[in-house]
């Protein structure tokens, strides 16, 4: 049997920076819905062009909710690695210690957020769809057609 539970121990010059075991668990249980929920037709209820694309909120529908597989909310692990380009995938928060379902991925790269979201991945081939995405944004986030998470796993 296979061990479902993932984790990052990330590296700078063979120095360890860090591991985010639980968030890394979080998003991956909630992309498989093994808790029988998860991720499976929420939608990107919020896309800005030149900066993210922000999804995961699948409690409301509307970006204001959000499930942890461990509650409602779950601590920061850590700040490492970085928002260094733009294909990162981040934790969405609403402040310090206030991670849940909520994620977004970087259309460009966003330093600023460093310190502030927790990074959980990384967008490995499908950079396109991104670029793709973001062009049903605005300014606002509104998106001019609904774009879902039509499967995952």
């Amino acid at each position: 049997m296979i061990n479902p539970t993932i984790f990052f121990d990330i590296a700078m010059d063979s120095e360890p920076l860090g591991q985010s075991s639980e968030t890394t668990e979080n998003f991956y249980t909630l992309s498989a819905g093994e808790k029988g929920f998860g991720f499976k037709v929420s939608c990107f209820h919020g896309i800005f062009p030149g900066f993210i694309c922000h999804s995961g909120e699948f409690t409301c529908y509307n970006g204001t909710g959000g499930k942890a597989i461990y509650g409602e909310k779950f601590d920061d692990e850590n700040f490492n690695p970085k928002h260094t380009s733009p294909d990162i995938l981040s934790m969405a928060n609403v402040g310090t210690n206030t991670d849940s379902s909520k994620f977004f991925i970087c259309a460009v790269k966003v330093e600023w957020l460093d310190g502030k979201h927790v990074v959980c991945g990384k967008v490995k081939d499908s950079m396109n769809i991104t670029e793709a995405m973001v062009c049903f944004g605005s300014r606002n986030g509104k998106t001019s057609k609904k774009i879902t998470i039509a499967e995952c796993g």
